[in-house]
């Protein structure tokens, strides 16, 4: 800028002009630009940091957990994950959820602000998020996903509960002969008349939800899907003889969903890994 005044002016008297002129700009840019970058740094050091907007409070070793956890990365949901290990029974998570479960979503269009249950929380969402794509509007295959869903947990997961509790030391419900006084052979009938029921439903997911295609939701897995998967994974506690089919669909779940699966599955199976070294100890 200084030589272009020089050059235009024409005149010998301007050049001192111009260099004492250019010498102060000079450093008064010199001075401005740290103060400036300064000031811009400090700025984007005082923005916090954005808060999700989904919050799941979540048992890691939990297949019903890992449900949400799969399905909230599948979904490609902004959420953030809190280990409520240990606090469930806390005054401040009490006071927000007295049915004390997990997985428990915490969302701002909740009436109550919190909600739990796995498919409930993965209905919601899907209703939610306008995720057609695991959770159908049209109203006869959305009667197909959740009515696979209800007879997972009305009729087999109690029966895989029964059968693997007591290998991962998960406390049994109330009402059951695993949770009685009863004697260890009566607890061990029990056990293994649950592993024996386990097969029938297996065949009804089989033969009628999926009825020869990939998954309960067709091509791609449904909400019922992720939920069954979730639940088989429990079963390789007890070295459950789980039928070729049942391997593959899960393999293929696996595969569909990638990372999104994996991850939460892993500390599933770390935790039965766990488990199964303890008792070999």
């Amino acid at each position: 800028m200084a030589k272009a005044v020089t050059k235009s002016a024409g005149k010998p008297a301007a050049k001192p002009a111009a260099k004492a002129t250019a010498k102060p700009a000079a450093k008064a840019a010199t001075k401005t630009a740290p103060k400036a970058a300064g000031k811009t740094a400090a700025k984007a050091k005082a923005k916090p940091a954005r808060k999700s907007a989904l919050t799941i409070s979540m048992l890691k070793p939990s297949v019903n957990n890992m449900t949400v956890r799969v399905f909230a990365r599948a979904a490609g949901l902004d959420h953030a994950e809190t280990d409520a290990w240990g606090h469930t029974r806390s005054p401040e998570y009490m006071a927000r959820n007295p049915a004390h479960l997990t997985p428990m979503i915490e969302d701002k269009g909740l009436p109550r602000g919190v909600l739990w249950e796995s498919c409930a929380i993965m209905q919601y969402l899907s209703n939610k998020h306008g995720l057609e794509k695991f959770y159908p509007k049209a109203p006869a295959k959305r009667a197909m996903i959740d009515s696979a869903m209800f007879y997972l947990i009305g009729t087999l997961y109690p029966y895989v509960a029964r059968a693997t509790y007591p290998a991962l030391g998960f406390p049994q419900y109330a009402g059951e002969v695993g949770h009685s006084d009863a004697h260890p052979d009566r607890k061990s009938e029990a056990q293994k008349a649950a592993v024996a029921a386990i097969a029938e439903p297996l065949e009804v997911f089989h033969s009628f939800f999926r009825d020869g295609k990939p998954f309960i939701g067709g091509k791609s897995p449904s909400i019922a899907d992720i939920r069954l998967a979730a639940t088989l994974e429990f079963l390789a506690v007890i070295d459950y003889a789980l039928p070729k089919w049942a391997k593959e669909y899960m393999a293929a779940m696996e595969k569909k969903l990638g990372k999104a699966y994996a991850g939460p599955a892993g500390d599933v199976r770390g935790y039965i890994a766990h488990v199964r070294s303890q008792a070999k100890a």
